[in-house]
């Protein structure tokens, strides 16, 4: 079985909208070892916006920031300035398939231009001492063969990235919305244990339909690492046991409701720097799934959370459905 200690033994996805600071503050509740993701933020995003979209809690490290964009010198600037926030890795979106990144000439569409990927690769090493990685697919359209995903994998690898995050299904870029490439394109697991076979100086993490503590085990036996996406975010308990399961035998399992008290003080002075208790507290309705209480726990927050004024009470009351 590959080694405990990789950084990337296990992560959650990057998520667009989801995998906010408040939501990895929730998840960094149940797990110490997780490796988190940031949303895909674009080059221009950092560049341009007056809005600040690097800023987190280093209370949430590890933490891996997603850059999405395909101009070299670009990535290489918010690549070095992500590294002085005190991000754990740079990570470069290779896979998403979405128009609006089409458009953009970034994520998914970019495994047709592996020359490019590769200089963007070489330039931002050049200016971050952080890993540089490349989350992508097992291939797009009909540039599918297994060869072609080698050829990509080769070129990236020649120009410094030694860390892949690969979805075992293929995209479609055309005709396929994001959420049917997750789900109709079929899984091929198979190709990614082989990629680790034919690479094995790599560290190779696998992406796609991963659900349970056991299906994780199972895919360590043949890679380093698993990445797991809406499965976190709608069942976040699952997190609370990775720590034990997949890293220290001896760490402790952390309940849904220890994770939730935990969140009390960051919450209360979130509240006091003007955030809204809904913002926060979205990420967090899943965390008693099958418990009883769970839907009373769902329905008070939906119900009050986002009321002018909701504060840390809401979720003490909300708590109180749910049994011990």
């Amino acid at each position: 079985m590959h080694s405990p200690y990789y950084r990337a033994r296990f992560s959650v996805a990057p998520m667009l909208d989801w995998t906010t600071r408040h939501c990895r503050y929730f998840h960094r509740q149940f797990s110490r070892y997780a490796l988190l993701y940031t949303e895909m933020v674009t080059t221009g995003a950092i560049i341009h916006a007056k809005y600040d979209h690097l800023a987190f809690s280093l209370e949430e490290n590890p933490v891996a920031l997603q850059l999405g964009g395909c101009d070299p010198e670009q990535l290489a600037f918010c690549a070095q300035k992500a590294e002085g926030y005190g991000y754990q890795e740079i990570n470069l979106n290779v896979g998403c398939p979405s128009d609006r990144v089409q458009n953009g000439m970034f994520g998914a569409c970019l495994m047709a231009k592996a020359d490019l990927v590769a200089e963007c690769v070489k330039k931002m090493q050049k200016t971050t001492a952080l890993p540089v990685t490349i989350k992508t697919r097992i291939g797009i359209d009909d540039l599918d063969s297994y060869e072609f995903l080698c050829e990509f994998v080769g070129k990236t690898h020649q120009a410094g990235c030694n860390e892949f995050i690969i979805h075992a299904r293929k995209a479609w870029l055309s005709g396929l919305s994001p959420k049917e490439n997750r789900e109709i394109p079929p899984l091929d697991y198979e190709r990614v244990y082989q990629l680790k076979q034919d690479f094995p100086q790599l560290k190779i993490s696998i992406n796609g339909g991963i659900k349970t503590i056991e299906e994780m085990q199972q895919h360590l036996q043949y890679v380093d690492g698993v990445m797991i996406g809406r499965e976190a975010y709608q069942n976040p308990s699952l997190l609370g046991h990775i720590d034990r399961a997949l890293f220290d035998e001896n760490a402790p399992i952390v309940s849904s409701r220890e994770a939730v008290e935990k969140m009390y003080p960051y919450i209360e002075k979130e509240l006091s720097q003007g955030t809204q208790l809904n913002h926060i507290v979205r990420h967090m309705i899943g965390a008693f799934q099958s418990c009883k209480g769970a839907r009373q726990w769902r329905r008070y927050l939906s119900e009050n959370a986002f009321k002018p004024g909701a504060g840390i009470e809401v979720v003490q009351q909300a708590l109180t459905f749910v049994e011990a």
